[in-house]
């Protein structure tokens, strides 16, 4: 069994946002690998995240974000289960960080449930029918049409697409804000100004 030593277990809570004795358990569980252990908290958090899923998230946050220049404005709704999580500094930070995000890689959608019907399934009818499926072995056309669902999706919600310059989406962000606070977060709403548009 590997040592544990303070300075992993603080540069894995400085990592993950999580508490100290849960760093300590997940490099204890990992035999003292440092991406071993992140991952484990990372999955403990989305399972957290999973089961806090169907609590109502009524309380939170409309928060604005103007570009610098003021040519581009953003407002969002993000919602959390009480007052008190609303009012955290985490809970601002991460409603100002999508905000930018909203305002830097233009969304449509907060997540795929709110892609209207008529949009997905016109989308899917033009991925079918697109000349680079078409000359596919039918067999694999469906998988074909599900990747480039997967890549729109990753461009037009909010949710599915990837924080900044980093190896996790935004979906991921609320999933680690969900397991830090205890709370259900979801981005309820937003619209995005540009000057002109």
């Amino acid at each position: 069994m590997a040592t544990i030593t303070a300075e992993t277990v603080k540069k894995l809570r400085e990592q993950s946002g999580a508490g100290v004795m849960e760093c300590k358990r997940a490099l204890e569980e990992a035999d003292g690998d440092l991406e071993k252990a992140a991952v484990l908290l990372r999955e403990r958090g989305q399972a957290a995240a999973a089961k806090r899923a169907g609590r109502e998230a009524n309380q939170g946050q409309v928060a604005s974000y103007i570009h610098t220049g003021g040519k581009i404005g953003v407002l969002i709704e993000v919602n959390c289960e009480t007052d008190f999580v609303a009012r955290t500094e985490e809970f601002q930070r991460l409603v100002r960080d999508l905000a930018i995000q909203v305002a830097g890689l233009r969304p449509l959608y907060p997540t795929i449930e709110s892609v209207p019907a008529e949009v997905l399934e016109a989308k899917r009818a033009d991925l079918v029918s697109n000349e680079v499926t078409l000359s596919k072995p039918e067999s694999v056309r469906g998988q074909i049409v599900e990747g480039q669902l997967k890549k729109w999706f990753a461009e037009v919600v909010l949710v599915e697409q990837p924080f900044r310059d980093q190896d996790r989406t935004v979906g991921d962000l609320i999933t680690e804000a969900i397991a830090k606070t205890g709370e259900n977060m979801r981005v309820r709403r937003f619209i995005r100004y540009e000057l002109g548009e």
